[in-house]
């Protein structure tokens, strides 16, 4: 059981469950282990509405997914324990008077409070622990829906209520069923106070979700609701049996248990519920695997749409099929944004695994080279980089990457690393030459070294995604290349003890500078496609250079734009590549 953070006094590090178990895992186990956790296992508990459990193993995986905001969330929690036991009693007795005096029955209680959702909190609205409006809360039970909102009404008339922090999930239930009314309000000495008012029957399905159900088993009373989580646990399981393995099953579930759904219909009128975000192709795989295979095209609304529209709840979706054929393996590319769910790329993978192999690892190779060629990676043993992945045979690599099993970005990273050193002649300082960048610590994550100032080497312009190196300079602090980089690597082989390990951090916010040579035959309105391009992405331009070969009709063109990290860059290199007469596109590298 996760400890409840009023009752903690110590925070016991993920480290010490070395020490306490068995078997000890790595700590990089743990840590995925609890974001796994994090990504299905809590969601589902949502989805099945089993609220007691989906906060236990939040507060268990934060643990260890972000242990030091877990420990001073528990710390601050601590600190203040029993002045805020003392505030929450006196307020229990306070509000149980009124309560009486109105004639409401109610049982009113302290209610636990849960870090993870006190962190998320904190997170998701960039504000301190301090301004958090339910580090103080209470729940009042009561016997019926009339007396919920007799509760409300005394809780509202005896103290101000703040605007924005009310929700009536009584009135209008959660997907998962849960049901309970929550408001804040600023009560004595001017602290807010979180309240939340249901009745008995609702908290016991809040708490225990579709197991509260099966008191009703033998002849009871019935729920449709829960009947329907019923068929879908067994649908879950049913799909454990066709997929091809562990991950495939994983990542299904991943599409289910989230809450963002869109509900379209087909022309006859039925519903099809998809993952936000789904697309045509995600909609004609949801009707049928046939269906899938032989899309074409798709209108929305009776307007054709391209493949890559995102639905949209309400719109009717009618798909455009051939009479024969098979799916694209650019369908696959997650960057592209063909396909949402699990269940399409599933059959996507199972129709190409069906055909030649030799066709499939043909195709497999030649992605990764021409995504090496075009992300300026240089050349790397095939078998060396398979093996840094952890796969047993160049083959295998070739039909994941084919597949989508396998992230093109890792492989490209996988590469940089595998970069030699180059022989020098000469001691030479490169560094002149890199004009670094100063950029935030929020960054990095530099191991070694005390806190100093770090910068983003212009002569390769690293991205998040990409694997890099620190090289601690004599007066410029550390700066930070890309692995593969001509620099860093006579770097490597002329200081190697003056080399640092540098990771990027999650969660970087930070738009980073790249060069990219396009080259394409000349035309009318090519500078003005490819620029509006980068305005839909979103994709600040910084700088453009062009050239022109007259006796060739070749453009050449050289912008500097700002992406966010290496799947960014990847994505909109391969949508300049689909426009009209582009030939090329490169990410220039020192």
């Amino acid at each position: 059981m996760a400890p409840s953070a009023d009752s903690a006094t110590t925070f016991i590090r993920p480290r010490s469950s070395r020490a306490a178990c068995g078997t000890a895992l790595s700590v990089a186990s743990q840590v995925r282990i609890a974001q796994e956790t994090l990504d299905i296992y809590a969601p589902l508990a949502n989805r099945l509405g089993v609220w007691q459990l989906k906060w236990e193993l939040e507060d268990l995986a934060l643990r260890y997914v972000e242990p030091e905001d877990y420990k001073n969330i528990a710390e601050k929690l601590a600190e203040r324990r029993i002045d805020r036991e003392r505030y929450i009693q006196s307020f229990i007795e306070e509000l149980s008077s009124a309560l009486r005096a109105e004639g409401v029955d109610a049982d009113v209680s302290g209610r636990p409070k849960h870090i993870y959702s006190i962190w998320n909190k904190m997170r998701r609205k960039s504000i301190s622990f301090e301004h958090i409006s339910d580090i103080r809360g209470v729940r009042i039970l009561v016997k019926s829906v009339r007396d919920c909102y007799a509760a409300l009404g005394v809780v509202h008339t005896k103290w101000s209520h703040i605007a924005g922090e009310f929700d009536d999930y009584i009135a209008t239930p959660k997907e998962n069923n849960y049901q309970s009314i929550h408001t804040a309000v600023i009560g004595p000495q001017g602290k807010i106070v979180e309240v939340q008012i249901r009745t008995h029957g609702m908290h016991e399905l809040n708490e225990l979700g579709i197991a509260a159900h099966w008191r009703y088993k033998e002849g009871g009373k019935r729920d449709d609701s829960i009947d329907r989580k019923v068929i879908w646990l067994r649908q879950l399981l049913d799909w454990k049996d066709e997929v091809a393995n562990a991950s495939e099953f994983v990542d299904r579930v991943k599409d289910e248990v989230f809450e963002d759904r869109v509900y379209v219909f087909t022309p006859e009128g039925k519903v099809i519920d998809l993952p936000a975000g789904a697309t045509p192709i995600d909609f004609a795989y949801a009707i049928h695997t046939e269906v899938g295979h032989r899309c074409r095209g798709a209108k929305v609304n009776g307007r054709i749409v391209p493949l890559t529209h995102a639905l949209k709840t309400g719109e009717q979706v009618e798909i455009l099929t051939a009479r024969n054929g098979g799916p694209s393996r650019d369908w696959l590319r997650a960057h592209l944004g063909y396909v949402k769910t699990s269940r399409a790329r599933s059959g996507i993978q199972k129709w190409f695994r069906a055909q030649h192999q030799d066709e499939t690892i043909a195709s497999g190779r030649h992605m990764l080279e021409r995504e090496m060629q075009r992300m300026g990676v240089g050349e790397v043993a095939f078998d060396r980089l398979a093996r840094k992945l952890g796969l047993g045979k160049v083959e295998e690599m070739f039909v994941r990457l084919a597949d989508g099993d396998l992230k093109m970005t890792r492989v490209i990273s996988a590469a940089q690393s595998l970069i030699a050193p180059e022989r020098v002649d000469e001691a030479e300082e490169v560094l002149h030459h890199a004009r670094p960048r100063k950029v935030g610590q929020q960054g990095f994550e530099i191991s070694g070294v005390g806190n100093l100032l770090t910068s983003l080497a212009a002569c390769c312009n690293p991205l998040p995604g990409d694997a890099i190196v620190g090289y601690i300079t004599r007066n410029r602090g550390v700066t930070v290349h890309r692995q593969d980089c001509r620099n860093a690597l006579r770097l490597r082989a002329q200081s190697p003890e003056r080399l640092v390990e540098v990771n990027w951090t999650r969660g970087a916010d930070a738009a980073y500078p790249v060069q990219l040579a396009i080259t394409a035959y000349d035309r009318q309105g090519l500078l003005r496609d490819i620029t509006g391009l980068l305005a839909d992405a979103k994709l600040n331009v910084l700088a453009v250079n062009t050239s022109t070969d007259k006796s060739e009709h070749i453009a050449t063109l050289t912008l500097t734009v700002e992406v966010a990290d290496i799947q960014s860059l990847s994505q909109v290199m391969a949508r300049i590549n689909q426009l009209p007469n582009v030939i090329d596109v490169r990410r220039v590298v020192s």
